[in-house]
């Protein structure tokens, strides 16, 4: 079954246009991806890609979307918020799954 997101129709675009490194991917387990999270200094996170089904994901992917575009600094998705809002974020997810 696969994830529907009606809110970013264009979200494989996102991903198309981010070059991670083969090292970067290799160690970022199936059924996940890795996020760079903060607004100065940004911090590695590594999420189950369920959470791109989540309307509150969507809602930091069309940040990124509007800040950055298609073309993300660190090489890899950027999620232009702070971290404690992220984790909390992330925290909230993960009680809901």
């Amino acid at each position: 079954m696969g994830i529907r997101m009606p809110r970013i129709p264009h979200v494989k675009k996102i991903f198309q246009g981010s070059s991670f490194s083969t090292t970067a991917v290799s160690d970022v387990p199936k059924g996940c991806l890795a996020v760079y999270v903060g607004e100065s200094q940004r911090k590695r996170f590594v999420v189950p890609i369920s959470y791109l089904a989540e309307p509150a994901f969507q809602d930091l992917l069309c940040q990124a979307e509007e800040e950055f575009g298609f073309d993300h600094p660190e090489g890899g998705l950027t999620i232009p918020c702070r971290e404690d809002v992220f984790t909390d974020l992330a925290s909230s997810l993960r009680r809901k799954s």
